[in-house]
């Protein structure tokens, strides 16, 4: 599936940004659709990288962002955020992926097989 040619990486990004309701309200109507997951992936990615080269980490605002999108992103979605989590050692992408897995989104998506 070809991605859709609006909204780009870096609008999404500026959303992840600052992620008042109104842009959370935003995200979560391109999550609702599948043909924007390569967008808001992008979007994720450029969001990070530009956390990363930051001359100020915040942290904590990376944390919510990841615990925020875990709980509201759709079960296709789940593998990939983790894997946006895990694609670097920054502390940036460390942030994201404690809150991401505080959010517990995978586990709920892909519950463990009982045994």
């Amino acid at each position: 599936m070809t991605p859709a040619p609006f909204p780009d990486r870096d609008t999404i990004a500026s959303k992840f940004a600052s992620l008042e309701e109104q842009e959370k309200s935003y995200v979560v109507l391109l999550m609702e659709n599948a043909a924007q997951d390569e967008n808001v992936i992008d979007g994720l990615h450029r969001h990070l990288d530009n956390a990363a080269s930051a001359p100020f980490l915040n942290t904590l605002k990376l944390e919510n962002l990841g615990n925020w999108i875990g709980e509201a992103a759709p079960a296709r979605l789940q593998i990939r955020l983790t894997e946006a989590a895990k694609s670097s050692q920054h502390p940036a992408y460390a942030a994201f992926r404690k809150g991401l897995s505080r959010s517990g989104g995978l586990e709920k998506a892909y519950p463990p097989a009982a045994i």
